[in-house]
């Protein structure tokens, strides 16, 4: 439930800077996402010069704010723009309006977002990524980034970088999640129908031969395995599970889910783990034990290796999310 209007602490100010030759779809997606937990962030969308910006499609889009606006973000989103428009040079006004920028800012990308920020310098030395089939152009002209084209997205803190259309949601709601912890993240996601998180990388989204139809796959036993994932599930566990061999149940579930099954356990553990570290009063070691870590020491350097932080520091800072849902 809101807090009453009194004691209301200032929404988080996100703007979204939109370029020509803007994605529409992408366009809306931090208002869409943001806006569903309106008593938690504020939303404006803006251009470089006040005017209308032409989409990439057949109209324009009038934004209610000019540059200005960015001077008062908590958060900055750029949308993508045209392929047809990427250069290694900013576009026009984009140097001075991103130079407006509060320092304590986050700023994010979505899509072709990400040659923006590598233009203007924001993203040398660090790590980053962008739409998969622009890679090996974004490598050319920006060797100086870390880029790794096989992820949904990448949170350096401060900046973060997110792939094509539909990782632009995964990114927003990954920001929800990190300011108001996974409860209302998970409202949020159930508000937009989107899952609130999604396995695996770009790869699975890459063009590459259909795999050979068979009457198995691995749907089946991965719900099984997220329904046993208190028990240790060895990799022959889960073959025998599937009634495939190792080698085949291995290379299939690589081919629907876009990881190993040992990857894909770790996260769910993890997720499952935080979602106690939010909702209980469970120990570590209790939690640990739920999830299938044989530890809490376990449970501790996964969560570490996840996130970067203890699962008591996890729970110090979001365990009074959950108060928090609409």
């Amino acid at each position: 439930m809101s807090p009453a209007t009194g004691d209301r602490l200032p929404r988080h100010r996100v703007v979204v800077l939109a370029l020509d030759g803007v994605y529409p779809f992408e366009l809306g997606i931090p208002s869409r996402v943001f806006g569903s937990v309106a008593e938690h962030y504020e939303v404006l969308t803006c251009s470089v010069d006040g005017r209308p910006v032409r989409t990439n499609s057949d109209f324009s889009v009038t934004a209610e704010h000019g540059p200005e606006a960015l001077r008062t973000a908590d958060t900055v989103i750029l949308p993508p723009f045209d392929m047809s428009l990427l250069s290694r040079e900013l576009p026009s006004g984009v140097a001075e309006a991103l130079a407006s920028v509060p320092a304590g800012a986050r700023i994010v990308s979505i899509c072709t977002g990400a040659f923006v920020l590598a233009a203007a310098g924001l993203l040398d030395g660090r790590p980053a990524t962008t739409h998969w089939a622009l890679a090996p152009v974004f490598r050319d002209w920006f060797p100086q980034v870390a880029l790794d084209p096989d992820v949904l997205f990448v949170d350096d803190g401060d900046v973060l970088t997110s792939a094509g259309a539909a990782s632009g949601v995964d990114a927003c709601l990954h920001l929800v999640r990190k300011d108001h912890g996974t409860a209302v993240a998970n409202f949020v996601a159930r508000v937009c129908v989107v899952p609130p998180w999604r396995d695996g990388g770009q790869a699975q989204y890459i063009e590459q031969p259909v795999p050979e139809t068979t009457a198995n796959d691995t749907s089946a036993t991965r719900q099984w395995a997220l329904e046993h994932l208190h028990e240790p599930l060895a990799l022959s566990t889960l073959a025998d599970h599937a009634r495939m061999s190792l080698r085949t149940f291995a290379r299939r579930f690589d081919e629907e889910v876009g990881m190993s099954p040992g990857r894909w356990l770790i996260q769910q553990r993890v997720a499952r783990a935080r979602h106690l570290l939010e909702s209980t009063d469970l120990a570590v070691d209790d939690i640990a034990g739920q999830v299938g870590f044989a530890t809490g020491t376990s449970l501790r350097q996964h969560l570490h290796a996840a996130i970067g932080v203890s699962p008591l520091a996890y729970r110090r800072t979001f365990r009074g999310g959950a108060a928090a849902l609409p």
